[in-house]
C-alpha cells in the first residue's frame, strides 16, 4: 500500500509542478508539486525496503521422541520477523 502511495504523491506532485500553469498569490504550487515528489519517492524506497524485510522467514522444525510408545513426534513451524519468536 506504501508504494502505491508513494507513486500516487509522486504523480500528483509531477502534475502540479509541470502541467498546471495556474499563480495562486498565496502558495506556489511547483514548489508543492517538488515536495510531493520527493515525499513520494521516498515513501516509495521506504515501502519498498518494509517488502523485502517482510520476506524474511525462519522455519524451525523440533523432533521429539516418547520413550515409552517408540512414537516420533516432529513439529515444524514458520514464522516471520514481525511475528513473534518460535520457541
Amino acid at each position: 500500500m506504501s508504494i502505491g502511495f508513494g507513486i500516487f504523491l509522486f504523480v500528483v506532485g509531477a502534475v502540479l509542478a509541470f502541467a498546471l500553469n495556474i499563480q495562486v498569490d498565496w502558495i506556489d504550487l511547483d514548489l508543492v508539486g517538488y515536495l510531493l515528489m520527493g515525499a513520494g519517492v521516498v515513501i516509495t524506497i521506504i515501502g519498498i525496503a518494509l517488502l523485502l524485510r517482510r520476506r524474511t522467514t525462519r522455519t524451525v522444525a523440533n523432533t521429539t521422541v516418547d520413550p515409552a510408545s517408540g512414537s516420533q513426534t516432529t513439529r515444524r513451524e514458520t514464522s516471520a520477523p514481525d511475528s513473534p519468536d518460535v520457541v
